[in-house]
């Protein structure tokens, strides 16, 4: 049931409509097909990783155990949102409760939370193997990854749950239609009657913990890197050294470019029509999942030559068992 005027200060509604397209509403059936087949493919993508990571003895190394985390992050996030969406736009199934909705708002943040912290220690790791390549095995051993594993639980898990605790007590007297295909954390608080500047100031500490941190960080190791690299090497080396690194970092710039700016222009006033604030939305879960697989696992020359190998031995296998079934 979709409310769009006030019912009053006692109400509070538990059931809440998502209107994510609303400018192209009557055609939201077409939004299945690139969004299906965009989910496809970032699952293919993101599970020959972990099977091709985790079936080859020479590629388990700290480095690609962060690779393997990252690519689980990429699937259960997208997975958290996706089918819910296909849902609305197919069978126009597009309610959900409050606490279905908290309990997404919760996954989806928690674990884009976590993605930047993966993505944060994967440039620490380069930095450290490259810039500091004699104490690699001193400094990056089981546990800093048990370190890692607990501040990452610590601090994505306790802003999270202080992000959703703050929007819990809130009350929903005006209209319930959310304005987002999945339950943003400010499209959410933008409903609420009543005062929501702690949610308000929990979005910007959400923004300066992780990307502002994060950010800078990432930006000093691949610089860092980039450094080292360019004063070492020559020629196609130099263009190879800077190619990765300026990809890495486009990839990484984007995810905390579109997430910040879907994630503040409530907070900011930033006049974004509904339908583009949607779109970055989606992008922001769907474009890191999709090409990550691509950055950090085909692009890799380990990881490229053990799919190549691993695909050269299902293809002798069903060869063996042509020529068998041929000669009986």
């Amino acid at each position: 049931m979709i409310v769009g005027a006030e019912e009053g200060p006692n109400v509070s509604h538990a059931v809440f409509v998502f209107v994510g397209f609303p400018e192209t509403y009557a055609h939201r059936g077409w939004y299945a097909v690139p969004v299906l087949l965009s989910y496809v493919l970032l699952l293919l993508g993101n599970f020959l990783l972990l099977h091709v990571i985790r079936s080859t003895a020479g590629l388990h190394s700290p480095m690609y155990a962060l690779v393997s985390a990252l690519a689980a992050v990429n699937v259960v996030v997208p997975t958290a949102i996706i089918p819910k969406m296909l849902l609305e736009v197919l069978f126009d199934l597009q309610e959900i409760t409050l606490a279905g909705c908290l309990a997404q708002m919760f996954v989806t943040h928690f674990f884009s939370s976590v993605e930047s912290t993966i993505l944060l220690a994967m440039a620490l790791d380069r930095y450290v193997a490259i810039c500091h390549p004699l104490r690699y095995v001193e400094l990056v051993n089981v546990g800093l990854f048990g370190k890692l594993l607990a501040f990452t639980l610590v601090r994505s898990g306790a802003v999270m749950l202080t992000l959703v605790g703050l929007v819990m007590p809130l009350r929903f007297c005006g209209s319930n239609v959310i304005s987002h295909c999945y339950c943003d954390h400010m499209a959410l608080v933008s409903l609420a009657c009543g005062n929501t500047d702690r949610n308000n100031a929990m979005g910007v500490a959400v923004i300066v913990c992780f990307v502002g941190v994060d950010i800078s960080l990432i930006v000093f190791s691949y610089v860092s890197i980039l450094y080292v690299v360019l004063r070492a090497a020559a020629g196609e080396d130099r263009w190879k050294a800077f190619h990765t690194c300026g990809t890495h970092l486009m990839v990484m710039m984007s995810f905390y470019l579109v997430g910040s700016v879907t994630f503040l222009s409530h907070n900011l006033g930033i006049p974004i029509p509904v339908d583009a604030n949607t779109c970055l939305g989606l992008l922001y879960i769907v474009f890191p999942a999709s090409v990550n697989p691509i950055i950090y696992g085909v692009r890799t020359k380990e990881i490229r030559l053990a799919i190549l190998k691993i695909f050269k031995v299902q293809a002798n296998k069903v060869f063996v068992i042509e020529i068998s079934s041929v000669r009986k």
